[in-house]
């Protein structure tokens, strides 16, 4: 049996006032992105359409990074159902090396769906990465390896280098028009990268 990929919090009891901000503060964001993409958003542009003060941009979102990353967020947390949840190969049900390799290429398509929102998340001002110390990539990829017989393998230290291969190459190394004009074909040159990496790693 599967355990959660990650533990669940007790959530953090916000005002009424605040969470009608915050939902209100998102959907804004997202009209902006739809009309104008990422580039163009900014901290003072969000109040200024939301019709809310700037103070309360920044108590809910920190930096402009924070506004992606909480956009992201509602996002991930539909991918991480399907992951937990969903069908297999991609949820619980087939073999661990098969649902690595799937977890890979549906991590990179759900990467390029949200590109703009992903590198927008990026909080360059940030002495770590930005988002969460322990990701849901290196958990699951790190369940997986457990399951499958890889010998005396550091697999933590190998799960976080297969998460890097995974986000890496997105966000930090592909080009605007690598995501634009030929997505399509690089993302199936990428996700076959992907499967080729992990059968490599985790030939017996």
């Amino acid at each position: 049996m599967d355990l959660p990929v990650l533990p669940l919090e007790a959530p953090r009891v916000e005002r009424a006032d605040a969470v009608r901000n915050r939902q209100h503060l998102l959907a804004v964001a997202r009209e902006m992105l739809a009309e104008q993409g990422a580039a163009t958003l900014t901290m003072d542009g969000l109040a200024e359409r939301a019709g809310l003060g700037k103070g309360t941009v920044f108590r809910r979102f920190g930096t402009r990074a924070g506004i992606f990353q909480a956009l992201l967020d509602e996002e991930e947390q539909a991918f991480q159902a399907q992951v937990l949840s969903g069908p297999p190969p991609l949820g619980p049900g087939a073999a661990p090396l098969e649902r690595l390799i799937a977890y890979g290429r549906a991590r990179f398509a759900f990467l390029f769906l949200h590109h703009e929102i992903a590198r927008a998340a990026l909080d360059g001002s940030q002495p770590v990465p930005a988002g969460s110390e322990t990701s849901l990539s290196r958990l699951h990829i790190r369940m997986l390896l457990g399951q499958i017989d890889l010998g005396p393998a550091d697999l933590d230290t190998l799960a976080i280098q297969l998460a890097a291969a995974l986000d890496g190459p997105l966000l930090l190394y592909l080009s605007a028009s690598d995501l634009t004009d030929t997505a399509l074909h690089v993302e199936q040159r990428v996700a076959q990268g992907w499967q080729d990496l992990v059968q490599r790693v985790c030939r017996p």
